[in-house]
């Protein structure tokens, strides 16, 4: 595996398990919050080829907060 493929595929591991300990009884939410942001900055790109190369990531469906 690649060094970014690695890298990208561990950090969305650590974001899932966050997401899963975030809905557990007693979760610890202010920890949640600072690590979930810390890792979603780190996210590095995504390797080559995950995406089809006609994906737009602006052009899905409006978002809370969308004008």
């Amino acid at each position: 595996m690649c060094p970014n493929c690695e890298d990208f595929a561990r950090t969305v591991l650590l974001l899932g398990q966050l997401a899963l300990y975030a809905d557990t009884a007693g979760a610890d939410l202010d920890f949640v919050e600072a690590v979930s942001t810390s890792l979603a900055v780190s996210l590095p790109e995504p390797p080559s080829g995950m995406f089809s190369d006609d994906c737009d990531p602006d052009g899905g469906p409006a978002q809370p907060g969308d004008i």
